[in-house]
């Protein structure tokens, strides 16, 4: 065989490459086989069966094996603090309503795959940035999607009461809400331990100025003007609208309600909508989407974050890291396969149009969304203690004793205000 020289040797090499432009070479990451993911059961089937297939697209282009793991969503806390006990199971876990901070100390910095993301698409929005960001301002977690809850309305109802496009503030629904619930029509806001309830009441307070805690996320602010006049409202429009079956509901009561044909008007996600379309066309045909109404200071509505953290006991970081980034890439399609569930983190994802939201006249004011929604701990970070207090139910349980008339509005304020103290007190 006659020897080659270095030079013939890179020239042909060379060649190769021109003649196969497109030879692709695994990266080291990919020499670790799996990488195993935390999921919630998400609340529209579709997502999941195209979560799924996407993961496997992804696993054969890689090889490397995606394993996820769906579990229900109120799991989802105790499955990840039972793995950083034991230091082992998933690569990522999907972080369902609490914020990163708490769980910081087992994520590990994913900033670079963040920056990566931001740098593509225009920026981060604050709300991602809230979630994510913990006390070392960096990225802890990969923002995937929020939750808006807008206000689900029947057109026909609330035309005869002189509002064919729905109450566009809270005013207009206690007005409204008397009218229809005097016709049998009552609205529905759930005022028990689910997490619809823990988010609309926060809408009201945040919309009338009030707030549990100042922007330095530590100042308790809720002995306030702004806070008596948001429970002052809030028992109106339980006495005046609802019926007390919400003292006792479940994330799915006001579901249930605005199906039944009986009620007008609840705050929820689309999610609601969406099951009605396929079991009542119908009554589905009667029912909008509006924002979710502005109070006398601002308009501000919850959102309900997901995301994703790399565990520090992950044996593939870097292949946890390209999915999340892969599965960022493919919001779009992500937010098709949720029929608009899923709302954008990423301010260029989040200018219209948007999947689904932006082609239904339906659903189009909801391109507003992501302007005005906050989530826990507003208008100061996602600390530990506001999700403690988010936890325990505290606003939920100070506003139920109110509305009920078990406690006056001094004694209301003042058994919250402490609560919420011995909660902040713990984490000083």
């Amino acid at each position: 065989m006659s020897k080659v020289s270095r030079r013939q040797f890179v020239s042909t090499a060379a060649a190769a490459v021109t003649a196969f432009p497109h030879v692709w070479i695994r990266p080291a990451w990919a020499q670790a086989k799996e990488v195993r993911v935390l999921a919630w059961t998400h609340f529209v089937p579709a997502y999941d069966k195209w979560f799924d297939a996407f993961a496997e697209q992804w696993s054969t282009k890689n090889n490397v094996k995606v394993v996820i793991d769906h579990v229900p969503h109120l799991q989802i806390p105790a499955k990840i603090a039972a793995e950083i006990a034991t230091q082992s199971g998933h690569d990522i876990v999907q972080l369902v309503g609490t914020g990163t901070e708490k769980w910081a100390t087992a994520l590990l910095d994913v900033q670079d795959t963040a920056d990566k993301l931001a740098k593509k698409y225009g920026g981060w929005t604050p709300l991602a940035e809230n979630y994510c960001k913990v006390a070392d301002s960096k990225f802890h977690a990969i923002p995937d999607f929020f939750i808006d809850f807008p206000g689900l309305y029947r057109k026909d109802l609330w035309t005869e009461v002189g509002l064919p496009n729905g109450p566009d503030s809270w005013d207009d629904l206690h007005k409204g809400g008397m009218k229809l619930k005097a016709k049998g029509f009552p609205i529905g806001i759930g005022l028990a331990h689910h997490d619809d309830s823990r988010a609309s009441w926060r809408a009201i307070m945040w919309s009338h100025g009030g707030s549990e805690v100042a922007k330095d996320g530590k100042t308790i602010t809720y002995n306030s003007k702004e806070v008596r006049e948001a429970l002052k409202f809030n028992k109106a429009l339980y006495k005046d609208c609802m019926t007390p079956e919400v003292l006792s509901w479940d994330d799915a009561s006001n579901n249930r309600l605005l199906a039944s044909g009986r009620g007008s008007w609840i705050h929820n996600p689309i999610s609601a909508y969406r099951t009605i379309e396929g079991s009542n066309k119908e009554l589905a045909d009667k029912i909008f989407v509006s924002l979710s109404p502005k109070g006398p200071a601002t308009r501000r509505s919850f959102a309900n974050c997901r995301a994703y953290g790399v565990t520090k006991f992950s044996k593939n970081v870097d292949g946890a890291k390209a999915f999340l980034e892969a599965l960022v890439d493919n919001y779009r399609d992500a937010a098709k396969a949720s029929t608009g569930y899923n709302m954008p983190f990423l301010k260029n994802y989040a200018k219209p149009p948007l999947p689904i939201i932006s082609e239904d006249p339906k659903l189009k004011p909801l391109e507003q969304d992501a302007e005005y929604h906050f989530t826990t701990g507003y208008p100061g970070p996602l600390t530990p203690a506001a999700d403690e207090v988010y936890q325990q139910f505290v606003m939920v349980d100070a506003l139920a004793q109110f509305a009920t008339d078990k406690m006056d509005l001094e004694q209301t304020v003042k058994w919250a205000e402490d609560k919420i103290k011995a909660i902040y007190a713990k984490f000083v």
